[in-house]
């Protein structure tokens, strides 16, 4: 696998492990060669074809409707109490009010230090109204650090698939993380943790430790060319660096923005971000236009570095 940069990107090239869906995908190749050999290529029907991406949620995307404020489902929400929950704070759970499509993928969101689910709440309906089960948490203190809010983005995961009222409608295979600052540094955390999680995406991140070969979960590192409180230097940078070559990671730099901007709705997190889950956690190949080639510099992106083409 060739990894394509931008003019200001500095990443090394590396080859992706072919991951179970990219067998899944070889697999669905060699059916259709063998039914085209026997001259039955028109019996391979759409409904075969999409046996590849079984995942697949919503219409074909655009560039309009991902950078939509709302998606084509209507969304629910239930609020869970933090007496209800062990391990972290409770929250609120945003998820699609049809269940005509199956199961969904589920997705994590932690707050930064000091904060709480308040700040990272504009991610839950937005990211449902795509297709996603959203869980934006509170920690159990506002001083937790990556550490614990890792545990605790872990502990919201195992409630939402094991105990939750809306349990019956995710798949509990296809989970994320995400996170603002110190939660960004805690969905690192999380992905090291456990490397069954199919995405990870820190939103301008903070964390002591600035090293990640462990990780094996595909990841989108966020940064902002302006953040003072964790400068893409010594924080988002060196995280994506450090992730393995051979992983499927992006790295987002923000333009024009602060430590801060994640935590009010943004179009080019929004689209990048939920581009991201839908390729990793639904392995909705649709997605990948919109992630490679790679997004070049412009208004609202400072820099955008990543491997391409996606292997998982």
């Amino acid at each position: 696998m060739q990894q394509y940069t931008s003019e200001t990107s500095k990443g090394a090239p590396g080859a992706a492990p072919l991951r179970r869906h990219g067998r899944l995908r070889s697999a669905m190749a060699g059916l259709a060669a063998l039914l085209a050999v026997g001259g039955l290529g028109t019996a391979l029907t759409p409904t075969a074809q999409a046996a590849d991406n079984p995942y697949e949620r919503g219409p074909a995307p655009t560039t309009a409707s991902i950078e939509a404020s709302t998606g084509p489902y209507a969304v629910s929400r239930t609020t869970v109490s933090s007496l209800a929950v062990t391990g972290f704070g409770g929250g609120t759970v945003y998820y699609p009010t049809s269940t005509s499509d199956g199961t969904f993928g589920a997705v994590a969101v932690s707050p930064g230090f000091t904060a709480d689910q308040s700040s990272i709440a504009w991610l839950g309906p937005r990211l449902a109204s795509q297709g996603f089960v959203v869980f934006t948490i509170d920690t159990l203190t506002r001083y937790d650090q990556p550490d614990s809010r890792g545990r605790q983005l872990l502990a919201a995961l195992d409630h939402l698939t094991e105990r939750s009222t809306v349990r019956g409608r995710i798949d509990s295979s296809r989970l994320g993380v995400m996170g603002h600052s110190m939660g960004g540094g805690g969905s690192l955390e999380a992905a090291k943790s456990r490397p069954s999680l199919q995405a990870a995406i820190p939103l301008t991140g903070w964390n002591t430790d600035k090293s990640w070969p462990e990780i094996q979960t595909p990841t989108l590192i966020v940064g902002a060319d302006g953040d003072t409180v964790a400068p893409v230097g010594t924080h988002s940078e060196p995280f994506y660096e450090s992730l393995p070559s051979s992983l499927d990671k992006a790295y987002l730099e923000l333009n024009g923005a602060s430590h801060f901007t994640p935590n009010t709705s943004n179009t080019t997190i929004a689209k990048y971000s939920l581009s991201w889950l839908k390729r990793f956690i639904d392995n909705d190949t649709r997605y990948e236009q919109f992630l490679c080639p790679l997004p070049r510099p412009g208004l609202t992106i400072e820099e955008y570095r990543g491997n391409c083409p996606h292997a998982s």
